[in-house]
């Protein structure tokens, strides 16, 4: 069966370089990071759990609020609520992954049109926890998902309302990021091709030791065409992505 021509989003994160910042914001913002760290690994520990499967990223804030606070870091409600939904996306991902992995071995073990309802049966019950109850789809989700734990602690998540952009030079913008005191904003100033907007990143990079800022560019789309054959792919650490046919994709 041919497959059907789709629209698929051009999308990749852009990493620019902050080339300007005061010692005052760098000791700021090392200290909001260390204290975001525990909110991600303490994020990671409650929501990473069997018991919060499909749990809804938007309802994430109050499971880990019931127990740690913002006041208890000195840290802004805001930047804490974006650190948890951070964490919560990629353990819904990560869930995501894993319950695909399980329905291709639903549909190895009972393959045909006899099995039909017993597949339908037992991917219904992946949605929500009710595999516990199943033997098999508890020992397959069990043997798939893997806990995650974090102890990232050299970055900050920002949402739009969290930062403004505005423009210097030709490739120079200043950033100003909400800080740790209510209504005072940490300027840095960063080299980039483009104005920021978005949800960023901002990451101290321990390796280079400079602070960089990473945020989603979307370039478009692109026409998938109906009929085209299969290539493997394998994304390397310090290269782009290579094909199977020995083709780069990307610098």
């Amino acid at each position: 069966m041919p497959r059907k021509v789709g629209v698929a989003k051009r999308i990749s994160t852009q990493i620019v370089p902050v080339v300007g910042i005061t010692k005052s914001v760098e000791i700021e913002l090392l200290s909001t990071m260390k204290k975001l760290g525990i909110v991600r690994s303490e994020s990671y520990n409650k929501l990473g759990s069997i018991s919060h499967w499909s749990l809804d990223w938007k309802k994430a804030i109050p499971e880990v609020k019931s127990f740690r606070t913002p006041d208890t870091l000195g840290l802004p409600a805001k930047l804490m609520d974006w650190t948890i939904n951070d964490v919560a996306k990629a353990i819904t991902a990560s869930q995501a992954a894993c319950t695909d992995a399980v329905i291709n071995k639903i549909y190895k073990r009972f393959p045909g049109k006899d099995n039909q309802k017993t597949r339908k049966e037992l991917c219904k019950q992946l949605k929500t926890l009710a595999f516990l109850d199943n033997p098999l789809l508890h020992r397959l989700v069990r043997k798939e998902f893997k806990r995650g734990h974090s102890w990232v602690k050299n970055q900050i998540v920002y949402q739009q309302v969290g930062y403004n952009c505005k423009r210097l030079s030709r490739n120079t913008y200043q950033l100003e990021l909400a800080g740790l005191q209510k209504r005072k904003r940490n300027k840095i100033i960063v080299r980039s091709n483009r104005k920021i907007k978005g949800q960023i990143r901002l990451i101290h990079n321990q390796l280079l030791q400079r602070f960089e800022v990473h945020f989603l560019v979307d370039h478009g789309t692109v026409v998938v065409p109906g009929h085209r054959r299969s290539i493997g792919i394998d994304k390397g650490y310090t290269e782009a992505f290579y094909d199977s046919d020995g083709q780069a994709h990307g610098k």
